[in-house]
């Protein structure tokens, strides 16, 4: 039933097709007893799911990765198809529209996309409200600066968005990976990185209840950068890190539209996400816990990525090609997986 929607949605331009249909399933949420529906459609319930990671206990480990609900408007509408957790965002302090349209593009052949948004979102007084209401799901906050923002004053727009949105969200992931806005991957270099990471977790450990802080990277890292990214993440005591951003690699690719400018999610990135999950796990003896995401496609993929050092999941583009069946079918496998080892 999906592929033959899918084929249909797949005719208009994506970022136009992802507007309407989040604010179609928000309207269907409205419809009594349709929430229940979904839920009872996909939503599974088991003890074999259940994890506690970084002190938040999560009915699944599959979550909605960051950018899907940018400005918290549909969070409790994706919980219904089975997400353990959803990541909101990516939020500045700030609104702002981002780079200019066209700036979604499908790579079909690929099973890819590749994106050029740029941080677009409503800022945070209006994401601030979205929150404001009763929830029924675990909520992580993305956050990043505003574009007009110097690296060098970027602690600034991350500190405001921290303690804006500390009494709305279970954990928050400093965005320092998006391709899309000019110079924001130098956060990576230890220079700039440190002063940003210190101030976050300083204001963090003031708390009489800190909350998770994990910092989102890029699959694009060489293995020296990441052994400094590690190193950063045990002494500023960081408590995991989201592996991995897109990319801005375009290697093995054959769609027509392979060379549009931004970052590219999907199947293309799985291996290397792998890679870093993996060499993560392995050079920092798990001693933090990381969440997968990239390039999930099929729940044999999911499970791939648990096997390579993931405690936690997250799927975006693997969402928009397989709908909501794919959350229960990675559950499912998940279930089988947990239950074998």
């Amino acid at each position: 039933m999906y592929k033959l929607v899918r084929s249909f949605l797949f005719l208009f331009d994506s970022e136009v097709i992802h507007k309407i249909s989040t604010k179609l399933i928000k309207l269907y949420n409205l419809i009594p007893f349709s929430s229940k529906l979904l839920r009872n459609s996909y939503l599974i319930s088991d003890k074999n799911l259940e994890k506690e990671v970084f002190g938040i206990k999560f009915s699944n480990p599959v979550g909605l990765a960051a950018g899907f609900d940018k400005n918290a408007s549909f969070y409790n509408d994706f919980r219904n198809f089975g997400f353990g957790f959803i990541e909101i965002g990516t939020v500045t302090p700030l609104p702002q529209k981002g780079n200019p349209k066209k700036r979604m593009f499908r790579l079909i052949q690929d099973k890819g996309l590749i994106n050029s948004l740029g941080f677009n979102n409503d800022g945070l007084e209006n994401i601030k409200k979205n929150l404001n209401k009763k929830r029924e799901v675990i909520i992580g906050a993305n956050i990043g600066k505003n574009s007009f923002t110097k690296n060098k004053e970027a602690y600034l727009d991350y500190s405001k968005c921290y303690n804006e949105l500390y009494p709305y969200v279970d954990y928050f992931a400093i965005n320092i990976s998006s391709p899309n806005t000019k110079n924001l991957r130098d956060l990576h270099n230890k220079n700039l990185l440190e002063p940003l990471i210190k101030k976050i977790t300083s204001l963090n450990f003031k708390r009489s209840n800190p909350k998770p802080i994990l910092l989102k990277i890029s699959p694009d890292l060489s293995f020296n950068q990441l052994d400094q990214i590690i190193e950063i993440v045990i002494d500023y005591k960081i408590d995991g890190i989201i592996a991995t951003n897109t990319s801005i690699s375009r290697e093995g690719l054959i769609s027509k539209n392979m060379n549009e400018t931004g970052g590219l999610s999907g199947k293309p990135i799985n291996k290397r996400s792998n890679e870093i999950i993996s060499y993560i796990s392995r050079k920092s003896n798990k001693a933090f816990p990381i969440i997968g995401v990239g390039g999930i496609m099929t729940a044999e993929d999911a499970v791939e990525k648990i096997k390579s050092g993931a405690d936690l999941i997250q799927l975006y583009t693997g969402f928009i090609y397989n709908g909501p069946k794919l959350i229960k079918s990675i559950n499912k496998a998940l279930i089988q997986h947990y239950t074998s080892i």
